[in-house]
């Protein structure tokens, strides 16, 4: 009688014990993502070993990259590829957000990666190499394109993607829209957002240095990947713009220290500053002669104050900033590498008027009469105490003092001017001024 009751009960426990082993297992593996929205330089490099190790430790079944950058540098490209080629989980470089690109040193990122995905209104290309410094010869211009071709051709091809297209993008610049990237299979895929792209390339098996790996990405949860502050912080200071400041600053400081020894803040606070730049400069293409460039600069200025030029010297000093300035960093503007108008012009004008402003009030000080001491007594004025023929007492200042009239007798209670003082007798004048 009760059978079928407990047949129907059997059933529905049977079923739930299913669902409940069913449903973790078909739960998909986190994604990671990391934003990299700069030029490539050694931060950029470990921003991205780093990703890679935290998205295998955290257990993400792969990490999205999502990319915008103007270029950077060739080492540090090739480190970025060498991490995603050699990468245990599957590298997505997505070129995003719209208006978003991947040019330079980004195109070879990009066809590294196991999938490569760019969203609407982005492109991609212009791969030429530039001539750091503008000083190499046509050989090694040619040395250098043909290295970087043949890089881009075996990326394209251990990757599957257009070897000709990568090829021209580094000999002749050319570059394409994510439509035309997708036609000419330089790009996989197009997607309108990261859940837009997890979607679009749930299913696709990709080969890893494990192995192929079949990624399961529909509806996996995104968790991304802060950058932190350390990596923030050198990553300001690495920039450009920021690293120039931290040098003139840092010169400012020593000279200031030096300037009026004892004040300390100022030695402190520029050795902090060179300390950094120099931090700064060890990542970046710093050519040495813009920097000798802008120390002498800073010399002539200095020299002005002290040698009569009629403006020779700081003309001279402001030029030698402005060329070393412009020669500090040796790459082309492609790279993203640059140092700012914007930064160079306020900068030098205004560590030359602070040079000026601080030299010129040095050199007025070293002039300006003395206020204390002997020499600080000749000139001044008091009263004959008592008479002076020629010999007497003056009172100046409240104090009295043994003088000696040189013009006659004086008598009591007259103004006198003090000529000259010989040891603690003041030799004195008449005056016709009272105290």
């Amino acid at each position: 009688m009760h059978r079928p009751l407990l047949v129907t009960v059997a059933i529905l426990l049977a079923s739930a014990a299913l669902l409940s082993a069913s449903g973790p297992a078909t739960a998909a593996a986190p994604v990671s993502l990391i934003e990299l929205d700069s030029a490539i330089t050694p931060v950029t490099v470990r921003l991205l070993a780093t990703a890679i190790e935290r998205a295998q430790a955290e257990g993400a079944q792969a990490l999205i990259v999502q990319l915008n950058t103007p270029g950077g540098l060739e080492r540090s490209m090739r480190s970025m590829v060498q991490s995603i080629l050699g990468s245990p989980i599957p590298v997505i470089v997505y070129v995003a957000p719209a208006g978003a690109r991947a040019a330079s040193a980004g195109v070879f990122i990009t066809m590294a990666a196991h999938v490569a995905a760019m969203a609407p209104a982005t492109n991609i290309g212009a791969a030429h190499p530039v001539a750091i410094g503008g000083g190499a010869d046509k050989e090694m211009i040619k040395k250098v394109e043909n290295d970087a071709a043949a890089f881009a051709r075996t990326i394209a091809t251990e990757k599957g993607r257009n070897a000709e297209w990568a090829e021209k993008a580094v000999r002749s610049s050319v570059s394409a829209t994510e439509r035309e990237a997708v036609k000419l299979k330089v790009v996989d895929l197009v997607a309108e957002s990261v859940a837009d792209l997890l979607a679009k390339i749930d299913g696709r098996t990709v080969k890893t240095t494990r192995g192929q790996v079949t990624l399961a990405t529909k509806d996996a949860p995104v968790k991304v990947i802060e950058v932190r502050f350390r990596d923030r912080f050198l990553a300001l200071i690495s920039d450009p713009n920021i690293a120039y400041l931290l040098m003139m600053a840092g010169m400012l400081g020593i000279f200031f220290e030096l300037s009026n020894p004892g004040a300390i803040l100022p030695g402190v606070i520029g050795g902090i500053c060179l300390i950094l730049a120099f931090y700064a400069f060890q990542s970046l293409p710093v050519n040495w002669a813009g920097l000798l460039l802008i120390l002498f600069g800073v010399v002539l200025l200095i020299a002005e104050i002290k040698v009569v030029s009629h403006g020779v010297l700081a003309i001279g000093g402001v030029i030698a900033m402005l060329l070393g300035s412009l020669m500090l960093y040796d790459t082309p503007e492609t790279t993203g590498i640059r140092l700012s108008w914007y930064v160079m012009i306020p900068t030098v004008g205004t560590t030359a008027a602070l040079v000026f402003f601080a030299v010129s009030m040095g050199i007025r000080a070293l002039y300006r009469p003395s206020v204390t001491g002997e020499s600080a007594m000749v000139g001044r004025l008091g009263l004959a105490r008592s008479a002076l023929a020629p010999e007497g007492q003056v009172l100046i200042d409240g104090e009295l003092w043994r003088a000696v009239s040189q013009d006659g007798a004086v008598a009591a209670g007259e103004p006198v001017r003090v000529a000259a003082i010989d040891g603690l007798t003041l030799k004195v004048t008449k005056s016709a001024q009272r105290p």
